[in-house]
């Protein structure tokens, strides 16, 4: 491989590993100061990335973690893409419920009659 062809664009990198729908988006994060190489924030989305690089960059709630492992010549399927990186992103709990939803819903009519019943002033 010459040295030319051993580095690729941030942005096309991450669009044709699947972590961005549009090539569009990917730059637009890159440009936002949202994405990390080596641990040094970027802002062109045309920085060259090569094999061994590691970007930090938040997708959806989850900030990911990853190794470019190796450059891609197409936007291929998901198992194609999975091989141009070694996910280094720590394991997170599952999200905490919404505290305020038992799972019950509304109140049976039965259950409205005891709450009115005990919101009744003593009399």
């Amino acid at each position: 491989m010459s040295q030319a062809q051993a580095k690729l664009r941030i942005d096309k990198w991450l669009w044709q590993a699947r972590f961005f729908k549009t090539r569009s988006l990917a730059a637009k994060q890159v440009s936002g100061g949202h994405v990390r190489v080596n641990g040094n924030r970027v802002l062109k989305p045309a920085l060259s990335v090569s094999p061994g690089d590691v970007l930090t960059f938040s997708q959806g709630r989850i900030v990911r973690v990853v190794r470019v492992e190796a450059l891609g010549t197409r936007r291929g399927p998901a198992p194609e893409a999975q091989t141009l990186y070694a996910d280094l992103t720590e394991k997170q709990d599952a999200p905490a419920k919404n505290p305020g939803f038992e799972g019950k819903g509304r109140p049976t009519k039965k259950d409205r009659r005891a709450i009115d019943l005990s919101r009744m002033p003593d009399g």
